[in-house]
């Protein structure tokens, strides 16, 4: 019983750290320089999820856990901006703005996908708490 309990909340943890990528991700979306103040766009954050055979509950079922959060590694959206202070100054892509390649729908995508799976595993969480009240009230 405790351990599909465990299970649950360690996916809890896992969906909540995609979700946090997944907004870093959004809040990020025209980010065109780096921390440093260097013309570098935002690179996309993913996570990577890993069983976890540390949590254990019957007939086989694993727990789950944040191996990474990796960083993306892919070409920015090029937009020609000559007079942004990010624009590229000289060679092939002079005058153009790097912008980060962040995908607006499928972030939501799977911001969604995540908000569903964590709601399923709160509900299971509530129904295990639920089983366990009832068979304290028969031993009772």
């Amino acid at each position: 019983m405790f351990g599909m309990m465990d299970i649950s909340t360690s996916a809890l943890v896992a969906q909540r750290t995609r979700l946090a990528a997944i907004a870093g991700n959004i809040a990020n979306i025209s980010t065109t320089h780096n921390e440093a103040g260097q013309p570098e766009p935002y690179q996309p954050r993913f996570t990577v999820f890993q069983t976890d055979d540390s949590i254990r509950a019957p007939m086989g079922a694993v727990g789950v856990r944040v191996e990474s959060v990796e960083i993306a590694d892919v070409e920015p959206n090029w937009k020609y901006q000559p007079g942004h202070p990010d624009a590229v100054k000289e060679g092939p892509k002079a005058g153009c703005v790097a912008y980060p390649a962040v995908n607006m729908m499928a972030e939501f995508t799977d911001a969604l996908e995540a908000t569903r799976a964590y709601e399923a595993n709160i509900g299971v969480i509530e129904v295990s708490k639920e089983i366990t009240q009832q068979s304290l009230r028969i031993v009772a």
